[in-house]
């Protein structure tokens, strides 16, 4: 069975199928892309809590930065955030994103508990 959670007409915010939530693409808010990657951690959090799983239950993280000049600032917002010893499978890399003032994008896949 596949359960869509706060759905719209162009995507789902979290899709879950077979005990494993998908997280649509994440950004935050704030000038700086710290500020912009602990907003976005926030809203995973959420998500993840609806979702019914955790930091500590993420299986895969995608990031995306907009200027890979930013990797070391957006990693000390991502380290304090991640569990020690459940850092998930991760991916960065740069893109353009969908709006300028966008720095950071990232997306999860986790399991539920």
């Amino acid at each position: 069975m596949i359960e869509r959670i706060e759905t719209g007409p162009r995507m789902s915010k979290i899709v879950k199928h077979n005990g494993v939530a998908y997280l649509c693409g994440q950004v935050g808010d704030g000038t700086s892309v710290a500020d912009q990657t602990r907003d976005c951690l926030s809203r995973i959090d959420t998500l993840l809590e609806k979702a019914g799983s955790s930091r500590k239950n993420i299986l895969q993280a995608i990031v995306w930065l907009s200027d890979m000049s930013d990797f070391a600032d957006m990693n000390s917002v991502w380290d304090a955030w991640v569990p020690e010893g459940h850092a998930p499978a991760r991916a960065c890399g740069e893109s353009k994103l969908a709006r300028t003032e966008l720095k950071v994008e990232i997306i999860i896949t986790a399991a539920c508990d």
